[in-house]
């Protein structure tokens, strides 16, 4: 088996799906892995944002500058993804990172077009947009410049600390109804977190970041996902608590996924880094899964089903009840937005 490798989730790369050919290096080499180095690629691709029909998902649009994601949570739906670029979806989608160095053009061309209808996009429907490459590249904060420059309104879910770099940003987009931002919490326990999401911001600062963007007066949230059942669901109480004293005002959960690479890459993490609970979160993952311990239908992919998935719904809405969470519903407007934004007439 292989053994953990240090800022990394995932522990070796699966076969893809798409490929006939697959390398398994030899144990030496696992051995002598210490650490894999992140590349970072140029995506060339003409578009920026994504379509979905999904019936589980409350936008139509995404946008993604970056594909991969250093982040290496473990247990991410989107790592299935990178097969489709001819990677893994192990430590490849950690380590090979592409990025859209013309986001920001092609989002402007995006709005500028007659067909476009001004409507929410989710920043992050796929993969984080304030991962640490965006200190460097910031591609995120250039979309953002076009969102407030076009009056569009954006949703944000991020794991990371950063997202307060750009606080006069989302002040103005928040002053014309054009934002709302989520917090990802998934365990305000530090050692958990540094194992299964090894290169996010700790939980404090997670809570220091929702606390920041509350006090300048943006909408925010926590989205309190993946819940793992066995694992970190008894947390749920206590993570609405700890957001809803930092100004949290809306909350959300799902239940974890394991769409196809994912299952062995976080069955082999739970062996390498819980073996003492393993089985009872397998057994409980079976649970809410009708004794799979993956389900991709609509309707019952994100919050499960049976007696566990229950409770655990139960439990979200009595204490989104306690702690006054999602008491209003946060509308964003698309009223003021502009095709062809005025520019400033210079001055001689």
């Amino acid at each position: 088996m292989p053994r953990s490798i240090k800022g990394r989730g995932a522990s070796f790369n699966p076969p893809n799906r798409f490929e006939r050919l697959h390398v398994e290096p030899f144990e030496e080499e696992w051995e002598d892995s210490r650490t894999v180095k992140t590349e970072f690629l140029i995506d060339t691709s003409r578009s920026i944002l994504a379509q979905n029909d999904s019936p589980d998902l409350d936008f139509t649009y995404s946008i993604n500058p970056y594909r991969g994601c250093e982040h290496g949570c473990v247990y991410c739906y989107a790592r299935p993804s990178h097969e489709y670029l001819g990677f893994s979806a192990g430590i490849d989608f950690e380590s090979k990172i592409l990025v859209k160095p013309e986001a920001r053009a092609l989002l402007e061309q995006t709005f500028q077009r007659k067909s476009w209808e001004p409507q929410v996009v989710a920043f992050s429907g796929n993969t984080d947009p304030y991962q640490p490459v965006e200190r460097r590249l910031q591609l995120t904060r250039r979309c953002l410049e076009i969102f407030l420059k076009y009056r569009n309104p954006v949703q944000i879910v991020t794991k990371n600390f950063l997202i307060t770099r750009d606080l006069d940003i989302l002040r103005q987009l928040a002053s014309l109804d054009l934002v709302h931002v989520l917090m990802s919490i998934t365990s305000l326990d530090p050692e958990l977190v540094r194992v299964m999401e090894p290169r996010t911001s700790p939980p404090a600062k997670r809570l220091d970041a929702l606390e920041m963007l509350a006090s300048n007066e943006i909408p925010v949230g926590v989205n309190a996902a993946p819940i793992i059942p066995g694992l970190n669901d008894e947390e749920l109480p206590s993570i609405l608590r700890e957001t809803s004293g930092r100004g949290a005002v809306s909350a959300g959960y799902t239940l974890v996924r394991l769409p196809g690479a994912v299952k062995p890459l976080f069955l082999d993490w739970l062996r390498r880094e819980l073996p003492e609970r393993e089985s009872k979160i397998i057994n409980r993952l079976r649970e809410v899964r009708r004794g799979k311990l993956s389900d991709s239908r609509f309707g019952t992919r994100m919050l499960g089903e049976g007696k566990v998935a229950e409770s655990i719904e139960d439990l979200f809405r009595l204490t989104c009840r306690k702690y006054h969470l999602n008491k209003r519903t946060i509308t964003l407007s698309t009223e003021n937005f502009l095709r062809t934004p005025k520019q400033q007439l210079e001055i001689f």
